[in-house]
């Protein structure tokens, strides 16, 4: 059974950081295509940040230069550092494993800025 649970939110003032982790079971972790989603209220879920099994990565503009994708192949994690954080950053954050065929979601975590 495959699962992807995310950790790490909560409520952050403006300017601040959180970490967001996201561990995976069930999959070749390594092969998948690994990323972080967000979805505010009354909005479409988008892209955040993705990272190639090779590390290569890929950033929403919005995010570029405050936040950070890694993974570790070794724990079958991904993590997002997410800093200089804005009210607009306020979501639920999803992970996700993207296959050839298949995507995978988490179920997702809360990530509130606010003063």
């Amino acid at each position: 059974q495959v699962q992807l649970v995310e950790s790490g939110g909560g409520l952050v003032q403006p300017g601040g950081s959180l970490r967001l982790s996201c561990a995976a079971s069930g999959i070749i972790f390594r092969i998948y295509v690994m990323g972080w989603y967000r979805q505010a209220p009354g909005k479409q879920r988008e892209l955040v940040a993705t990272i190639t099994s090779g590390s290569s990565t890929n950033y929403a503009d919005s995010v570029k230069d405050r936040f950070t994708i890694s993974r570790d192949n070794a724990k079958n994690t991904v993590s997002l550092q997410m800093n200089s954080l804005k009210s607009e950053d306020t979501a639920i954050y999803y992970c996700n494993a993207r296959g050839h065929v298949i995507n995978y979601w988490g179920k997702g975590t809360q990530g509130t800025v606010s003063s």
